[in-house]
């Protein structure tokens, strides 16, 4: 059985870790059922046998609240908390109808039963939805991997339902910041990540559960102190109606609650024609300059200026700049007055600075319309 931690070179990606992980799983057939591994937490042979070292830990052995994530890897961790008599939650697939349900066996449950309870129909059979407004505390958490570090840094399969899931739970007062998590991985997923793939968003563990190993991380690193609004798109507010329910309300509280500015519409045909017709003609026009003795007035270059305002608080002058690059306007100079919510773009000539306006319409920055117009000082 590979046992050693991987070294992988700083310079990759996570999509390259987990690429690398599921490739060496399959070629290796350290999996079981659901077969190929990709895009999925793998179910490596030995998943049994790693969860097996949950009920020693103490954490474990004093939590009354564990909350498992739903793959199939975990079914014997799910499966040791109902026999410990613990309350087991278990998210939701995909947060579709909620944040997580409560498993509840039958009265006197078999063993047998337990069991039964802890696979992906049990959960269905044998699950009530627990409200937004339930007052949970969750003592303990236990989430899948394709990746995880000595380190306690971790990856998931690239949907970041994991970290939504505990951001959420941070946002409903269910976590704490001393709340432990735990992962159960095989060997070969323990790997040594760069911590500069790390964003203030992803979810760190405390322990490792491996089949030969019991890692404890001591992670220093913070966990998710809610959920980052900007982060999140239109598109995925809409798909998870949990989420727009915790939106709603930490917006009815005053909170920032800005969402992900949604992708800028591409340039038109029209615009994309216009802007390299200004382009050229901008070209042309300095080499015309550079043709012209030195003692030609060069003030009569018809630099235009555009006028952007309705900045919002907090907006950064980089993200402005990545806007205009998408809309392929950047202009010759960018003047930032973040402090009155306006900035100024300067542009070679006038028909530049038309199409840039043109192909600026409509653009928003973190959900707020920017107001885009010719400055009325042209100067």
């Amino acid at each position: 059985m590979d046992t050693g931690e991987q070294v992988v070179p700083s310079s990759v990606s996570k999509s390259d870790i987990r690429q690398n992980i599921w490739d060496h799983m399959e070629a290796n057939n350290l999996a079981d059922f659901p077969r190929p591994v990709h895009h999925r937490i793998p179910n490596f042979k030995g998943a049994a046998s790693a969860s097996a070292r949950l009920p020693e830990l103490g954490e474990f052995q004093k939590a009354q609240v564990v909350k498992v994530n739903p793959d199939a890897p975990q079914k014997n961790a799910r499966f040791l908390a109902l026999e410990a008599r613990k309350t087991l939650l278990v998210p939701t697939p995909r947060l579709r109808s909620g944040l997580f349900n409560r498993i509840v066996p039958p009265p006197g449950a078999t063993k047998e039963m337990l069991r039964k309870c802890a696979t992906s129909q049990g959960v269905r059979d044998y699950s009530v939805p627990i409200g937004l407004d339930a007052k949970v505390q969750v003592d303990l958490v236990v989430v899948g991997s394709v990746a995880v570090s000595e380190k306690g840094w971790r990856i998931g399969k690239g949907e970041g339902y994991a970290d939504m899931e505990y951001a959420m739970m941070v946002s409903m007062g269910a976590v704490k910041e001393d709340t432990v998590v735990v992962t159960a991985v095989h060997d070969c997923q323990v790997v040594d990540i760069p911590e500069a793939l790390l964003a203030d968003h992803d979810l760190t563990v405390d322990y490792i559960l491996t089949p030969t190993r019991t890692i404890k991380t001591g992670c220093k690193r913070p966990k998710p102190q809610g959920i980052l609004w900007h982060k999140i798109s239109p598109e995925t507010l809409a798909k998870i109606p949990i989420l727009k329910n915790l939106h709603h309300r930490e917006k009815q509280e005053g909170k920032e609650v800005t969402l992900k500015e949604e992708k800028p519409r591409s340039p038109t045909r029209v615009q994309a024609a216009k802007l390299e017709s200004a382009r050229l003609q901008r070209k042309t026009q300095q080499m015309l300059e550079r043709s012209l003795p030195d003692k030609v007035d060069r003030k009569r270059s018809g630099f235009a200026t555009v006028y952007v305002g309705n900045i919002s608080d907090g907006i950064r002058v980089s993200e402005l700049k990545e806007a205009l690059r998408e809309r392929h306007a950047l202009p010759m100079r960018l003047t930032w007055q973040g402090g009155r919510h306006q900035a100024f773009l300067t542009y070679n000539d006038q028909c530049t600075a038309d199409a840039a306006i043109e192909a600026l319409q409509g653009l928003s920055l973190r959900g707020h319309p920017l107001r885009i117009e010719p400055a009325r000082n042209q100067s």
